[in-house]
């Protein structure tokens, strides 16, 4: 028992610190030796867990993508109205993105490369499912209550909320240089945090 202890928490280690290097510097950049001296374990022990630089690389993919997954199913929409729902949905996405810089950068490094090891994680396609079955389930009640347009679909919306979401961390530094503002403040992201349950809940309200 003790064993799979070290195991599970060397694992985890491994992920955290790939997260961080495989995020900062991109795939091609990062080296597994960094990574080892940085977890102080050994190239041997990443081989031995996960096959290489790019097990890793997917497991770290794969570890980031199922972490808001299973913070959106943890929202237990359906207690709440549709509208509410939605609002709360974009809250939590806006949430997790600004607490999770390093998930924007993987993305960025994964769309830089075309989505190629994207689509080396089965699992992957299935964890994009829940996200938009839990605003299908959302908009479905909307539109039998009348509370919401029945014209968009469920990737539709999540594609405005992650597109407001991401650009908010990607571009926090260029943005914040051109006017002037620090983005990452407190007071402006529980502004732009609000702005974009505005923004969702007016879309999806007007008829």
């Amino acid at each position: 028992m003790v064993q799979s202890r070290d195991a599970e928490r060397t694992r985890s280690d491994l992920l955290e610190i790939a997260t961080e290097i495989f995020s900062e510097q991109g795939y091609s950049g990062a080296r597994v030796d960094e990574i080892a001296e940085r977890t102080r374990t050994t190239k041997r022990m990443i081989y031995y867990y996960f096959g290489g630089k790019e097990g890793l690389y997917l497991a770290v993919l794969e570890a980031a993508y199922r972490r808001i997954r299973e913070t959106e199913q943890g929202l237990h929409a359906d207690h709440l109205s549709p509208v509410d729902a939605v609002r709360r949905i974009a809250e939590l996405t806006f949430d997790h993105h600004h607490d999770h810089p390093a998930f924007i950068r993987l993305v960025s490094v994964e769309n830089i490369h075309h989505g190629q090891h994207l689509g080396k994680v089965e699992s992957l396609r299935d964890l994009g499912t829940p996200a938009a079955s839990l605003l299908d389930e959302v908009l479905a009640r909307g539109r039998a209550s009348g509370e919401l347009r029945d014209d968009v679909d469920a990737v539709d919306v999540h594609m405005m909320i992650s597109s407001y979401c991401v650009f908010q961390v990607a571009n926090s530094a260029t943005f914040g240089f051109l006017f002037g503002r620090d983005m990452l403040a407190p007071d402006v992201r529980e502004r732009h945090r609000r702005i974009l349950g505005d923004i969702v809940v007016g879309w999806l309200t007007a008829h």
